[in-house]
């Protein structure tokens, strides 16, 4: 009867053991589970890039929806280069700044700057040029190559740089869509635009036309 008595309690031990056994394992799963979850939104919530994305985007649907002022003046350099410049504010704090330029009759570019806290966080830049590629001299057929490049910038030092190249004839029908094409990442200089914005930025409260930036 003792023998039986001990071989019970035994086995009630045994079964308790395994019991948390279970759980214990059941709860690591569950906890490596909600890890491996958590795990992308994290490093989404911590990228520098996606976050500028994500400013980017309030910023052009606040262009979009024409929600800042704006103002801006013209420049004409004895015509090289000559180009408009326009400063968009949100209650007196620059946010977007857009200057479009053009010189030696067949360049032209743009720059648009997205700002934060008083510094560019990123820039887009096109530029064209533009020749005759065949064609008549009654209808010319031009082509124009565009270099698109896009540069994310954090705390004034480059995070990424982004190029496309792609070009546009005038006889072709079927317009090349550049949203189609994809960027190549690439090592980028931001001396000169950063020499142009800070020269924008001399210049934010001109109005009508100015001489040379």
């Amino acid at each position: 009867m003792k023998i039986l008595c001990i071989a019970a309690g035994l086995l009630i031990i045994f079964s308790c053991k395994n019991d948390k056994d279970r759980t214990a394992r059941k709860e690591q799963i569950s906890k490596d589970s909600i890890i491996v979850k958590n795990d992308p939104v994290t490093t989404a919530a911590t990228d520098p890039v996606e976050e500028i994305k994500k400013e980017y985007g309030m910023l052009q649907t606040g262009l979009e929806s024409k929600r800042f002022s704006s103002r801006g003046f013209t420049y004409d350099c004895n015509e090289e280069p000559s180009g408009e410049v326009k400063f968009y504010s949100d209650k007196d704090e620059i946010r977007v700044i857009e200057h479009f330029y053009s010189e030696h009759s067949h360049f032209s570019a743009s720059e648009k700057y997205f700002i934060k806290n008083g510094k560019p966080f990123f820039i887009f830049r096109q530029e064209t040029v533009w020749n005759f590629d065949g064609g008549t001299p009654e209808k010319p057929i031009t082509k124009d190559d565009i270099t698109e490049t896009r540069i994310y910038l954090q705390n004034d030092k480059i995070l990424k740089c982004l190029e496309k190249k792609y070009s546009i004839r005038s006889d072709n029908k079927d317009k090349t869509s550049p949203d189609t094409i994809p960027g190549k990442e690439t090592q980028c200089n931001t001396d000169e635009v950063m020499k142009t914005y800070q020269s924008l930025l001399k210049n934010k409260d001109k109005k009508g036309e100015i001489k040379c930036l």
